[in-house]
């Protein structure tokens, strides 16, 4: 059987995952693309349904076949792969970290915040601890994850909850009033906080730090885009930990 219509029930659960509120109350979001969606089985997230178009049922068997018209209603990618599937989002409580994490403060652009997971899974960070952040599961920041979200824990809460889970490591915050970041080091595990993409941390998360670390720059440039910083800085600490 091949779903021909965008009124189908399905169809239209799909649709509606692209807005933030169905994505919570379904517990659901979407991955879509050949390569994401194998990596997410592989990972070994709760697939509760795949779809795609016809001339991709050998390479998916078991999943429900729809036309090339009604995957194209249903992607959000520019050019669509013709699979996708619905993933259930982890249900995770807050905990305290077991090695050093990335804590982000307010990031509001889905492909900044995507690019930061993605970058955090590459250089080691398991646990992303995220304060009044954009959806983590949206469809672009799924996207710029580049599959990274499915192998780290997000934590997600009020500013007074993640900063009580932090207490065990230091608090080390990227503002252009700290210490140059290639002179800085640390021996004990610690959190790597990056602020809003215009406003940078929160004065009460500043007031919480151990450190601050900046990167320097040439003058002509007044700040760098938060994603490009947070990878910078993620990766020196690891160099530089002397733990």
């Amino acid at each position: 059987m091949v779903i021909t219509s965008k009124s189908n029930p399905l169809i239209k659960e799909i649709y509606l995952l692209s807005d933030k509120k169905y994505r919570k109350e379904s517990g659901l979001y979407v991955v879509e693309g050949i390569k994401p969606v194998k990596e997410c089985t592989a990972a070994g997230l709760e697939i509760v349904k795949t779809v795609c178009v016809e001339r991709l049922a050998e390479d998916f068997p078991n999943a429900v076949n729809v036309t090339e018209a009604v995957f194209s209603h249903i992607s959000t990618a520019k050019t669509p792969q013709g699979v996708l599937a619905l993933v259930k989002i982890p249900k995770v409580e807050i905990a305290e970290p077991k090695d050093s994490c990335i804590l982000l403060d307010r990031i509001q652009d889905p492909g900044n915040l995507g690019t930061i997971i993605r970058t955090a899974n590459a250089a080691g960070y398991k646990e992303i601890y995220l304060i009044n952040c954009t959806d983590p599961y949206s469809p672009k920041c799924v996207r710029a994850s580049m599959s990274g979200i499915f192998f780290v824990n997000i934590f997600s809460g009020s500013q007074e909850e993640i900063l009580k889970a932090l207490k065990s490591v230091k608090l080390i915050c990227a503002d252009m009033d700290g210490e140059s970041i290639f002179s800085f080091s640390i021996n004990k595990p610690y959190c790597l906080c990056v602020g809003n993409e215009g406003g940078g941390i929160s004065e009460e998360i500043l007031k919480q730090a151990d450190y601050k670390v900046k990167i320097p720059m040439s003058e002509t440039c007044e700040s760098l885009n938060a994603a490009v910083s947070a990878g910078i800085a993620m990766y020196q600490l690891k160099n530089s930990f002397r733990g």
